[in-house]
């Protein structure tokens, strides 16, 4: 087969290297799928700098979202088993996390839905309880995560605002269903938030970036509100005052959605289930801006590192797309 390997880190257009291999064999509770389509992650570029919280040893394959078929036929979502990733032919996944493709979604799509829309769930309904008529605003609106995160905040009836970087990324955010979209390098958004919310600010804030927009959250966000910190993209992670959360009376809330894999797994079916009822009404969709063959697998990674994209990249097999 050929897959995508890391033999050292650093850029992913520097250090991905397409070879040919064996296909993996499965280990105790693994099971060997073919890939049909895996989305390109920002941790598939931390991986490749050696800069994410796991590190798997070297050479590994990147690739940390898949639709894949079984060996009978059925057509899966699984987050593949480092070291072997999804940017290949074949790759790994745990046979017991696996999750039944949506058959509203093509391999592209479904392979975009799990861990953006696994992480927008968890953070806006298990952490922050997001109720109907509350203001949601998403930073990175237009991105994979922030994207989904629109999307499942308008299915949950909130009013959502969305911060992007740049007049193409805004064009993105409203046609997602932003209901005010507000452009960073070019307007104020604490003073535009204030504005759209008559002083009050955010109920929900979720922000996948950190940095100045951890910053822009805490002054945007409302009494009560809820910060949900669910990613760094900015490269910065903030050091919040904690002060200013007792005298403004909001929350801070953390997400790292993998964690429920091993604490609480039968609540990631259940999140799956009405991600699979959110798909078939209509109600999310993935943004896949991108469909890419296995060869370009690097130039993708590198785009996502850089920033460049909307929504998602997806790797297509050929068989497959």
């Amino acid at each position: 087969m050929q897959a995508w390997h890391v033999h050292e880190n650093g850029e992913p257009s520097e250090v991905m290297r397409l070879e040919e291999a064996e296909p993996p064999t499965p280990g105790a509770g693994q099971v060997l799928l073919k890939v049909r389509a895996a989305n390109v992650n920002f941790p598939d570029a931390l991986l490749c700098r050696g800069q994410y919280q796991v590190r798997p040893p070297l050479p590994f394959t990147p690739g940390v979202e898949i639709c894949g078929e079984t060996e009978d036929g059925r057509r899966v979502i699984a987050n593949p088993a480092l070291p072997h990733g999804g940017f290949a032919e074949y790759a790994l996944a745990d046979s017991a996390a696996l999750l039944p493709a949506p058959d509203a979604l093509d391999d592209a799509e479904a392979a975009a839905l799990h861990i953006g829309y696994q992480t927008g769930w968890f953070g806006l309904h298990r952490r922050a309880a997001l109720r109907a008529g509350e203001t949601l605003l998403v930073h990175a609106a237009a991105g994979g995560v922030g994207s989904a995160a629109v999307q499942l905040g308008k299915a949950a009836g909130a009013t959502v605002i969305g911060v992007v970087g740049g007049s193409g990324k805004a064009a993105v955010a409203k046609d997602l269903g932003c209901d005010l979209v507000i452009d960073r390098r070019s307007e104020d958004v604490v003073a535009a938030v204030k504005e759209a919310t008559g002083g009050r600010g955010a109920d929900v804030i979720y922000d996948p970036v950190g940095g100045a927009a951890y910053t822009q959250s805490a002054k945007t966000v409302a009494f009560e509100g809820r910060i949900v910190v669910v990613g760094f993209a900015s490269g910065t992670i903030p050091s919040p005052a904690l002060n200013h959360a007792l005298v403004k009376n909001y929350s801070i809330l953390g997400l790292h959605w993998g964690l429920y894999n091993t604490k609480d797994p039968e609540l990631v079916r259940h999140c799956h289930e009405e991600l699979t009822g959110l798909a078939a009404r209509g109600a999310i969709k993935p943004l896949v801006s991108e469909r890419v063959p296995l060869g370009e697998a690097a130039g993708a990674v590198q785009k996502v590192a850089d920033g460049l994209t909307t929504g998602r990249i997806a790797v297509v097999m050929e068989e497959a797309a």
